[in-house]
């Protein structure tokens, strides 16, 4: 067996098993597709890192001697969303980056550090950092090409997915828990307004904001996002997905008390309306629970639908 595919992550062959004969021929090729890029780039291309689970990523070494990371995306991980967020953000808030291959789905991207929950800081530094982050990734450009999802799409989307989820799975959490998110669904797809929405990074989460290596316009916070959704969502979408998080902290403690005291954290720090984070976050944290449930990953899932029924 070639050495990439031998060093390929877990959690990718376990991707590229699900999607059947197309990740299959994906996995196969991707000696051919490493040696390919490594001779169009001028790299070499070391090990892949661990993390992740939607893409071949690795570290690599330039001809003129500097660090990078190679990513060759699965089939269907929209790739094409990611790439036009990146190239159009010109590392403002985002990683840079350096070249491209949409044939292969490949992007070449500059090396960055640890991410930001490796760095063990409080919940209010952390806070603080990706609300600075996002608000250099906020001014992205919005597309100009084919439509991308919009804020009330995802709204709706999210809403139905937890609806069939929770029934499917045998109604998991409360019933109360779905009906405030199905209400809270409803009125983020009602709030949408295409003049006041960006294009969100859409999963900020701190394992997705990496430390930049040196000082850098567009990297102010210290670190900047990868792997980027790129819809047209209003910025509370983000601040949600920032608010999901902390589980743990809300398990052990006055759960709404202090999930309030973080959402007024990221209202302060951003301007952005209290009352759309919580309710995305509380969209954010039910889905994520259900999806991860739905995994198999019980142990996992529990923290979140734990604290929704403590938040609801």
């Amino acid at each position: 067996m070639d050495e990439h595919v031998a060093q390929t992550p877990s959690l990718v062959r376990l991707k590229a098993e699900q999607l059947g004969s197309q990740g299959e021929q994906w996995l196969a090729a991707l000696p051919e597709q490493i040696a390919y890029l490594e001779r169009a780039w001028a790299i070499t291309v070391g090990a892949p890192f661990t993390s992740g689970s939607a893409s071949y990523v690795a570290r690599a070494r330039a001809a003129a001697g500097h660090d990078a990371v190679l990513k060759i995306a699965l089939p269907g991980q929209g790739f094409s969303d990611q790439l036009r967020t990146l190239a159009s953000a010109h590392g403002r808030g985002y990683v840079r980056l350096l070249a491209y291959d949409r044939e292969r789905e490949a992007m070449l991207l500059e090396a960055l550090g640890p991410a930001l929950d490796q760095l063990a800081l409080p919940p209010e530094r952390v806070i603080e950092t990706l609300c600075q982050t996002l608000g250099q990734a906020w001014q992205a450009p919005r597309p100009a090409g084919p439509a991308v999802m919009t804020g009330d799409e995802k709204a709706t989307w999210l809403g139905r997915s937890i609806s069939r989820r929770w029934e499917r799975m045998g109604r998991p959490c409360s019933q109360r828990v779905v009906a405030l998110v199905l209400r809270y669904a409803e009125r983020r797809a009602a709030a949408f307004d295409l003049a006041r929405s960006v294009v969100v990074h859409g999963d900020p989460h701190p394992g997705n904001a990496l430390q930049a290596l040196t000082p850098r316009a567009g990297a102010e916070s210290g670190f900047v996002f990868v792997d980027p959704d790129g819809f047209l969502a209003e910025p509370a979408y983000d601040l949600g997905v920032v608010l999901r998080d902390w589980s743990q902290q809300l398990l052990a403690g006055d759960a709404v008390t202090l999930a309030r005291e973080y959402c007024g954290l990221m209202s302060a720090h951003t301007g952005v309306e209290e009352a759309a984070i919580w309710e995305w976050g509380f969209i954010e944290r039910v889905s994520t629970g259900l999806y991860i449930l739905d995994l198999g990953a019980e142990d996992l899932a529990h923290p979140f639908l734990a604290s929704a029924e403590l938040l609801a």
